[in-house]
């Protein structure tokens, strides 16, 4: 199996969720080795993507270099965690990835677009050797060893449509198209109403999130998928994975997990060298691994 990146250039334009303005994004293909990087046209800086670039965490997962900061990518990386990509130039012209509908499903089709291109050098995966977990009270997220990849997520909300909700989402390309790609993200009418007092989610919409009052969805038409909520942290969850550079064999776990703590997972699972491996993929040693990319 080898390294991707994709056939040709596309570009979209979309609004930013907190200053609500027009982005231009535009993907650009890369060669082998490269990894995934960021530039700032605005400012002529280039992030590159590791989690040593996290600069905040707190509503959404940003990174940032030189004073630059690049927000909200993780619905964005959670495509190019599902398409295998590897190798990306990512063109923005403000700090914000453009929002689209609050899901994955845009960028996918962006990549649907470009097209996929399979290079010359292998594919490195990060192999989970031994169990890592972070908590913060009752919250935890983990990685453990597993000959498949999987993200198993649970959340508990005391709100009537949301509650307690679980899934195990067993990774490939085409289950993330079908069953997470779609899942929108969401937020309470009185957390809106208290960013926007701080100029803050200003692009936010019922075109672009859920949105829920004390009792009920406020989207006129409703939720795409009863567990929507839950399906969108796995979302979130890949997103925040695909940071460590490389897909990663092993299962995913968490209880109520959010940015803080998946940042804080890659920095403790990178930080020890027993815990994981980096191999390049051979199809005859993971081959149903090696299928959940087709």
């Amino acid at each position: 199996m080898k390294q991707r990146t994709i056939a040709r250039a596309v570009e979209s334009v979309g609004i930013g969720l907190h200053k609500g303005k027009p982005v231009r994004l535009r993907l650009e293909p890369l060669e082998t080795g490269s990894g995934i990087i960021f530039y700032r046209k605005d400012t002529g800086v280039t992030i590159p993507l590791a989690p040593q670039y996290v600069v905040d965490t707190q509503m959404a997962t940003v990174i940032g270099k030189e004073g630059s900061n690049v927000s909200t990518i993780e619905h964005f990386l959670s495509a190019l965690y599902a398409y295998g990509i590897d190798n990306l130039r990512v063109v923005l012209d403000d700090g914000e990835m453009p929002i689209m509908d609050g899901s994955a499903a845009s960028f996918c089709m962006m990549l649907d677009e470009a097209g996929i291109e399979e290079q010359s050098a292998g594919k490195e995966i990060l192999r989970i050797k031994k169990e890592v977990t972070v908590r913060s009270g009752e919250k935890y997220v983990s990685l453990k060893p597993s000959e498949t990849a999987s993200f198993d997520f649970t959340i508990r909300f005391d709100h009537p449509v949301i509650a307690r909700q679980h899934r195990r989402f067993t990774f490939s390309k085409q289950g993330f198209i079908r069953e997470i790609s779609r899942a929108r993200t969401f937020g309470f009418l009185k957390e809106v109403q208290y960013l926007r007092s701080k100029n803050l989610a200003l692009g936010g919409s019922l075109e672009n999130a859920i949105v829920l009052d004390d009792t009920k969805v406020l989207n006129p038409e409703g939720l795409r998928f009863e567990d929507e909520f839950v399906r969108h942290k796995i979302l979130d969850a890949m997103g925040d994975m695909k940071l460590i550079g490389r897909p990663i064999l092993g299962a995913y776990e968490a209880f109520a997990g959010s940015h803080g703590l998946n940042h804080e997972l890659t920095m403790a699972l990178l930080a020890d060298s027993e815990a994981y491996e980096v191999v390049t993929l051979q199809v005859q040693e993971s081959a149903e691994f090696a299928r959940s990319f087709a």
